[in-house]
């Protein structure tokens, strides 16, 4: 086998062989993105040939290497069975963050092949939010009861040490025999007290902890506030359902990121990748393609409106998009802020009318600075007075009408329970564009006899 090829050739060539003890070795030898590489650069046929040479356990840490969309992909066109033999290797939390990539009937048909309890547990934590804390906690943890000793706790490690060899442990847990929380354990607190030590002589009463209600910025603020290697997860009765890792609330707010980039990109319906359909890829970038086609017809049609203006001061054409583009600027900064104050909870959505006070103002400042320094360009451009007034006369206005919905505008659509960061920046610009357009036409049309002499 030569391995001079590209990654993706030579593990292809592998897959041919059905050689299960080499592909596991190849791909172990990549680094993870070259793991990822590979395998997103193979045919649908050689990836579900792939995940049927590995053994479960192999085909997971595999799926651990590349991104949820493409493991959900392949995992999903797998039988129904191999699927969830793969699955159950897989740790909760990553386990049902794959679930929630794939359709339901898909993730349906895999909980049914599962072993009972794991498949159960699965589908509690898919009721969960994704981005709270009981859909990021891991249900694989350590607790004992309050009246163990320091022996039964050292004898049941040892006895299930197969099962907890692969278990993230941080910290042991204290319950009560209900599974209320009662306390935490550090390691070290199990090697010097005497064996008959009962746990509840040695724990940390009163421990942190967080509900499983609790949202991603929450959790945030817990762990930046606490630096601690996880925290016990509780439900509303105080029963302690798992736990959360501070990495686990990392990653999830670098998704979110991630999910907000593409959006804000025109990009729907989460991650693209050029590896999959066609018809996939093209669909999630016309649904926003097309969108805009329509807003901006709206906001053309403002142009033709006023046609016989723009045709007799040629000059206004060189303004318009400026006029449009710098008011859009100052729009998308109101967004943003907005934005940011509703995700710290810093701004409710009922606070509309303060939030538009608040950048109403800073229109007004904006947009007399903002409209006096294109209006001077274009009196000294055409040496004449007039034009600079409809220009920066244009921009000064629109500036405060672009600041002002900016600000309102995720607000008004958080009320109307519509993703802020996918619809406010097309409207946004739709309006800028078309108000920008009507100041600067219909200005000039009010003063056209001094214009037309430009």
């Amino acid at each position: 086998m030569s391995y001079s090829l590209k990654p993706w050739e030579t593990l292809s060539q592998l897959i041919n062989t059905e050689n299960r003890s080499e592909v596991a070795k190849f791909i172990d030898d990549l680094s993870t993105s070259e793991t990822a590489r590979a395998i997103s650069r193979l045919s649908e046929e050689e990836q579900q040939a792939l995940f049927t040479i590995l053994s479960p356990e192999n085909a997971a840490d595999v799926i651990e290497d590349i991104s949820e969309t493409q493991a959900a992909g392949v995992v999903e066109n797998l039988p129904s069975e191999q699927a969830a033999a793969i699955m159950e290797e897989l740790d909760s939390d990553h386990l049902v963050d794959l679930l929630g990539e794939m359709d339901s009937d898909a993730s349906e048909s895999i909980l049914s092949q599962m072993e009972p309890d794991d498949a159960e547990e699965a589908r509690t934590l898919l009721n969960y939010p994704p981005d709270s804390a009981g859909g990021l906690m891991i249900s694989e943890f350590l607790a004992f009861q309050v009246d163990d000793t320091i022996q039964d706790v050292l004898d049941n490690l040892q006895e299930n040490q197969t099962r907890y060899r692969n278990y993230n442990v941080q910290y042991f847990f204290v319950v009560e025999h209900d599974r209320r929380l009662a306390g935490v354990l550090r390691v070290h607190d199990l090697l010097f007290p005497a064996r008959k030590t009962l746990l509840a002589d040695i724990m940390i009463r009163s421990p942190l902890y967080v509900s499983d209600l609790s949202s991603l910025t929450e959790l945030e603020n817990f762990f930046d506030e606490h630096k601690l290697f996880g925290a016990p997860v509780v439900d509303s009765d105080h029963h302690l359902v798992g736990v959360v890792l501070p990495r686990f609330v990392e990653e999830a707010i670098n998704k979110q990121k991630t999910k907000t980039f593409l959006r804000l990109s025109g990009i729907i319906g989460g991650e693209e990748f050029r590896t999959m359909p066609l018809a996939v890829r093209s669909g999630r970038r016309l649904s926003w393609l097309s969108m805009n086609i329509v807003l901006n017809i709206i906001a053309a049609s403002v142009i033709a409106f006023y046609q016989d203006t723009l045709a007799a001061v040629i000059a206004l054409a060189v303004f318009l998009p400026m006029v449009s583009d710098m008011s859009g600027c100052s729009g998308n900064q109101a967004v943003a802020v907005s934005m940011r104050e509703l995700s710290l909870g810093l701004v409710k959505p009922r606070e509309i009318m303060w939030v538009i006070f608040k950048e109403t103002r800073v229109g007004i400042v904006n947009g007399l600075v903002l409209g006096l320094l294109l209006g001077t360009v274009a009196f000294l451009w055409q040496d004449n007075i007039w034009l600079g007034i409809v220009v920066g006369g244009a921009l000064a206005a629109n500036t405060l009408v672009s600041v002002t919905l900016g600000g309102a505008l995720p607000l008004l659509l958080k009320q109307f329970r519509v993703d802020p960061a996918l619809v406010s920046s097309p409207i946004l610009t739709t309006v800028t564009d078309m108000c920008g357009f009507f100041f600067v036409l219909s200005f000039a049309a009010a003063v056209l006899p001094k214009l037309t002499g430009i």
